[in-house]
């Protein structure tokens, strides 16, 4: 009988979240990260993500998302971290723009409370965002962030508390299928389970070579800027979060001042990065990228590019259709793959959880997942396309 139930690779935000829920179901779980608990190495850090339920990319998410909103508020108990805040958030562009119509279109299929604003009310309600005289905005109430090193932090104890063993420092050399199972080879050991649980962020076209998906490791920059005006006016009493895409479909977003003056406030584009692995990704940010993004930023929140104080990189892992890959391997259904999210997974990190405890349980799971398919045709055609 092997030593465990399930092995999960890389304790991330999915894996320490899958970790937690298998454990929490009584399963023996081994949890493998590579680095630190909560590490800054990957996509799982940076101080804050933005949580919404209008969801742009498709409505698809939004059932996920409706259940995700209940397990960070259940997390928030269980771990007794500050995890998420519903501050309000805006979505802002032109009113074709996939950012302001599939928000709407979302809201509008499940009946999620939103008001339309055009630029003028968008300006009242918010006096620190100056919309061009053409955009509008979708306010959404339930829009705010959630907090990623407490969150994976969090996951981390709860699963450690229910029995998980959890080793750090311990990268994965390789695994395979067996005939019990699987085994997972490292430097220091091999252990075998009854399934495994693959989270491994950036590491994935590596990790899943195997599993025939075009997988693009690209780098982003997350930036800090002190407010040139008053650092009251952006709290999350009084500055909502927002997603705002230009004319030529560009996207930055943006949130509160979440940890005093010094904390500042954080911005940063949607996408459009340099290709990289997690061994060549640049980590230095450079003074152009610093004067880029305070001449966007500066031009919707005026007095929100003030000094700059810090940036940070991180890496998004992204399919061709820009949606998640979860599911079964297609040819080890003792190995459950949970990958290629995107830059937009972060706020599903409970829902994830669960799911991958179904599916490394039951095989199955009452969530709609046919959309995170491996081998859905778009993957296989390379399209790039993003319904709305």
């Amino acid at each position: 009988m092997p030593a465990y139930d399930v092995i999960v690779l890389g304790l991330g935000g999915m894996g320490s979240a899958a970790a937690y829920h298998l454990a929490a179901r009584g399963r023996r779980v081994l949890g493998l990260e590579r680095f630190g608990p909560a590490h800054d190495q990957g996509s799982s850090h940076g101080g804050s993500r933005i949580i919404r339920q209008a969801y742009f990319e498709d409505p698809a998410y939004v059932p996920l998302l409706l259940r995700s909103y209940e397990l960070w508020d259940r997390l928030a108990v269980d771990s007794g971290a500050d995890v998420i805040t519903r501050c309000g958030g805006v979505m802002i562009g032109p009113p074709g723009s996939r950012t302001v119509a599939g928000s709407r279109r979302s809201a509008q299929r499940w009946g999620l409370r939103h008001e339309m604003l055009d630029a003028a009310e968008l300006h009242r309600r918010f006096p620190t965002l100056h919309p061009g005289p053409d955009d509008v905005a979708l306010y959404e109430a339930e829009a705010g962030f959630v907090r990623p090193e407490p969150t994976v932090r969090g996951h981390l104890n709860l699963a450690a508390r229910a029995g998980a063993e959890l080793r750090f420092g311990e990268p994965a050399l390789a695994w395979e299928a067996t005939a019990a199972g699987v085994r997972v080879t490292t430097a220091t050991g091999r252990y075998d389970a009854g399934h495994l649980v693959v989270a491994p962020g950036a590491w994935a076209p590596r990790v899943l070579a195997g599993l025939g998906v075009p997988l693009e490791v690209e780098r982003q920059v997350q930036f800090w800027f002190a407010p040139g005006a008053s650092i009251a006016n952006f709290t999350p009493d009084r500055h909502p979060i927002y997603v705002w895409e230009d004319a030529d479909g560009s996207q930055i977003y943006g949130f509160p001042a979440l940890d005093g003056p010094e904390g500042g406030v954080k911005v940063a584009f949607f996408r459009g990065g340099a290709s990289c692995t997690p061994e060549t990704i640049d980590r230095e940010v450079h003074p152009a990228e610093v004067a880029a993004m305070a001449a966007r930023f500066g031009r919707l929140l005026p007095g929100g590019a003030g000094r700059f104080l810090r940036a940070k990189t991180c890496m998004y892992t992204n399919t061709p259709d820009e949606h998640f890959v979860i599911a079964a391997h297609p040819e080890h259904p003792t190995v459950t793959v949970a990958c290629g999210f995107s830059g937009h997974g972060f706020k599903f990190v409970p829902v994830v959880g669960e799911i991958l405890a179904d599916l490394a349980i039951t095989g199955t799971t009452a969530h709609p997942i046919a959309l995170f398919d491996a081998r859905r045709p778009r993957l296989a055609h390379g399209s790039g396309a993003v319904p709305t």
